[in-house]
């Protein structure tokens, strides 16, 4: 989309990492990209780094406390309406084009309620996700990506504090195989000891 969007007024809705992303991307072909943060501030939701690049890019407006309330156009968008939700005032401004990046449900509803999750349905791991009734060294000896329940791990977008990037993800996998053989082998023995006793 970004190559058709060249000399456009482009807006970008979100205060992520992935809104950042897209910002940095597309303010190479337009001729300048708005990004529109519902927040006060990007620091609790977007990577120094990245807020770093949107500031030191010569095309890229950042406006916080802003949010999409209107827009239109005949057969394609021409414009938006912007509403300050600080003062309440709306304003309509030339837009070409309009991407929203506001975050995405980790569709975890399918899962059993012994799988502990935060209160967006991100599942909890290692000691996040332990339970009232375990003990302190229970939670200490919980593997960095097991879940609520023994023996369950997760990795990935759909866990409670992951960075949502494809190169994290990957290795997490691949730490969570090892986590993975190091449980079985840890029930192994712990079922060894049990019948030995």
């Amino acid at each position: 989309e970004a190559r058709g969007l060249a000399g456009e007024e482009v807006f970008v809705v979100g205060g992520g990492n992935s809104a950042g992303q897209a910002a940095a991307h597309l303010c190479r072909y337009a001729r300048r990209v708005t990004l529109l943060v519902r927040g006060p501030s990007l620091a609790d939701t977007m990577s120094q780094y990245l807020r770093d690049e949107l500031a030191a890019a010569g095309n890229i407006e950042v406006r916080l406390n802003t949010e999409v309330v209107d827009g239109g156009g005949d057969g394609r968008l021409a414009h938006l309406v912007l509403r300050d939700m600080t003062t309440g005032e709306a304003e309509t401004v030339p837009a070409g084009g309009l991407f929203v990046l506001i975050g995405a449900r980790p569709r975890t509803d399918w899962l059993p309620a012994e799988i502990s999750r935060d209160d967006w349905g991100y599942i909890l791991t290692g000691p996040d996700a332990a339970r009232l009734d375990e003990s302190p060294e229970q939670v200490r000896g919980r593997h960095l990506f097991e879940t609520s329940l023994p023996g369950v791990f997760a990795v990935g977008d759909v866990r409670h504090r992951s960075v949502k990037r494809v190169a994290s993800a990957v290795g997490e996998g691949s730490v969570a195989i090892q986590q993975v053989h190091r449980y079985l082998a840890e029930t192994a023995a712990a079922r060894a000891r049990a019948g030995g006793a």
